[in-house]
């Protein structure tokens, strides 16, 4: 089995995710950090064990095969192009660029350089979100015609300790929390085909709540409460209300309507969670995973985990299709088309009209249980 090196840019929350996850996978081996803060790289090499390295020095390390990009959503573009001038392959986190220019871009440039590039989320990949595919592939739900999905809340101003970017463009509940959601429609509905939207922002300031600048107020300069229909390929009418206005509400995350029942989908930010369907007898019945080992509960780390967290299995997915020849889940023209659809809502929104997608994508292939499994170490 091939192992592949792997290094992170960008040392910020996220990255400790990264690296306590990393050791649960085969085909990748976590061994060195960088961040333009050297303190922040010291800070993560020492806690995990991993090799520092400036950016240039991991970039030329001959022992790296692929970079994950964990900066800021505003440097994605930059430093995933650097990556691949580097000669290496590029894993990114979600949003995987801020445009669908920036993506041909880089898909251009990986296609010169026959490197593969990959990008969060990978949620999608997990036991719950494998059931929910497996109903619509097995014919139960009939064709999907129909569906909705809520992500509301009030934003990350109480726990996050620099949540600026969040408020400013490039930020907010599309590019942020979108890409869980629209990925998840698209692997189980398929690409999309146009959309429409509203938006606004119900608050001009944040209040930082947590962190050495708690109390310290925050300008919103970007739209934080979205509403937004989405028609899919096939013809189906989705509506995405995604908003950091919210204190509370009794919204179902994900509901899709097919000719022939309804399939209840739990949150996309998350591996497991409950699966529902109804057929035509309306009768609500629980769908289990079939044993999908990305559905097992592990997190947090102690003896009474909550929730399941498999963030790393698109990285090895992608590092598994280098070494077998095959394509990625989590691939560049998946995310590409994400992020034409969550700019196309942003744009519809400002602009007030409707908008076609210029991209499209192919589902990602269903990941099985057996077929994850072997992206896990034994224990």
């Amino acid at each position: 089995m091939k192992t592949f090196g792997v290094g992170i840019i960008g040392c910020g929350n996220i990255s400790e995710t990264y690296l306590k996850l990393a050791p649960l996978f085969n085909f990748i081996d976590l061994r060195a950090v960088a961040d333009l803060n050297m303190a922040a790289a010291e800070a993560r090499g020492k806690e995990f064990g991993v090799r520092v390295e400036t950016i240039e020095g991991l970039l030329a390390a001959d022992d790296i095969d692929i970079v994950v990009n964990l900066t800021v959503p505003d440097a994605h573009y930059e430093v995933t192009t650097r990556i691949l001038e580097s000669g290496k392959h590029a894993y990114s986190e979600k949003p995987f660029v801020l445009t669908r220019d920036q993506g041909e871009a880089l898909r251009r440039l990986a296609g010169d350089k026959n490197l593969r590039v990959g990008s969060a989320p990978d949620t999608f990949l997990g036991g719950a979100h494998q059931a929910a595919r497996a109903v619509l592939d097995e014919g139960q739900a009939g064709r999907i015609v129909g569906g909705t999905c809520h992500v509301l809340g009030h934003g990350m101003e109480a726990w996050h300790p620099n949540p600026d970017f969040f408020f400013q463009p490039g930020g907010g509940p599309i590019l942020d929390l979108g890409p869980y959601y629209i990925t998840n429609l698209v692997q189980l509905v398929g690409p999309v085909k146009a959309v429409t939207a509203m938006a606004s922002a119900g608050f001009k300031t944040r209040t930082i709540g947590n962190g050495p600048r708690e109390g310290e107020v925050i300008p919103v300069d970007t739209p934080t409460n979205i509403h937004a229909v989405l028609e899919f390929a096939n013809g189906a009418l989705i509506t995405l209300g995604a908003s950091w206005d919210v204190w509370a509400h009794g919204h179902a995350n994900m509901e899709l309507y097919g000719t022939d029942g309804s399939l209840f989908v739990p949150d996309p930010n998350f591996f497991g969670g409950q699966v529902q369907f109804a057929g035509s007898d309306a009768q609500m019945q629980d769908i289990a995973d079939r044993g999908h080992p990305f559905g097992v509960v592990n997190h947090p780390d102690n003896d009474t985990p909550k929730f399941a967290n498999y963030r790393c299995a698109g990285l090895a997915d992608m590092a598994a299709g280098i070494a077998e020849e095959r394509p990625h889940r989590c691939s560049l023209e998946l995310a590409t088309h994400v992020i034409d659809v969550m700019t196309a809502i942003l744009h519809s929104a400002h602009e007030r009209r409707w908008i076609e997608m210029t991209t499209t994508c192919d589902r990602p292939d269903p990941l099985s249980p057996a077929q994850a499994q072997a992206l896990l170490r034994s224990a």
